[in-house]
């Protein structure tokens, strides 16, 4: 069974362009989450799905450079373009990622790995709930996959890969892994100036001292500095079919 983390990246995000590729301490917010990622025993592999654009050859190039496997697709159909990564790469398993989360946490994703692994007979869908926002993961079988990639005709479906499964529960189960307390006030993602300017004050702070720091010493450091909160409180998350 081959389970691959397929993380969507493009250059033309429309609140920050280029945003996977800023930096911070002189590295890619992009390369900072490759960094996390690798850390997931339980992952056979990490490929980038990009798009065919030209403006995203500098994701091709970051790939190179870090040895990554990718994949090129269709700018508006995500979903299409997770499919043609998956089939690339013969995915049994695919964990899905955006890569507008550095801060991403290995042992929570490898959590819900684990848990979809050893309950496929159960759930046909795993995705974490109630942690930050930007340790975000998804898990779903490459059949489940490849029935979206078929049956979904509406373009947020399209545009969002995974609606098409929980929006049908007569046909898919999912499960929804809780964290222990309810975290999803805090925003990590980074799709705004506001975002970037926080995440790049936590990776200051931590990266230094903890290379590997988790969600937990990310918390710390809002204990430590409670303003910090209100950086982008005022960012609103797109909503299905926007």
């Amino acid at each position: 069974m081959k389970i691959v983390i397929i993380i969507q990246a493009r250059m033309t995000s429309t609140r920050l362009p280029g945003k996977v590729l800023k930096t911070v301490l002189g590295k890619p917010l992009l390369e900072y989450q490759i960094e996390r990622l690798r850390r997931i025993k339980s992952a056979d592999e990490i490929v980038i799905a990009t798009t065919t654009n030209d403006t995203d050859q500098p994701i091709v190039d970051f790939c190179n450079r870090l040895e990554l496997s990718h994949f090129r697709g269709s700018e508006e159909d995500v979903l299409a373009r997770y499919h043609g990564a998956a089939e690339k790469y013969n995915v049994d398993v695919v964990v899905r990622i955006t890569s507008d989360c550095p801060l991403i946490d290995p042992t929570v994703c490898e959590k819900a790995i684990n848990y979809f692994i050893e309950n496929q007979d159960k759930y046909d869908y795993v995705r974490l709930e109630q942690y930050p926002r930007g340790l975000d993961a998804e898990v779903f079988s490459f059949k489940v996959l490849d029935e979206c990639f078929r049956d979904a005709t509406d373009k947020p479906d399209r545009e969002h890969v995974t609606p098409f499964i929980y929006r049908n529960p007569e046909r898919y189960r999912v499960k929804c892994i809780n964290c222990e307390k309810d975290y999803s006030h805090h925003r990590w993602t980074v799709d705004a100036p506001e975002d970037f300017e926080l995440v790049r004050r936590i990776i200051e702070g931590l990266y230094p001292v903890k290379k590997m720091f988790d969600f937990v010493d990310v918390l710390d450091v809002f204990e430590k500095n409670p303003d910090w909160y209100y950086i982008n409180e005022k960012v609103r998350q797109k909503k299905y079919g926007e």
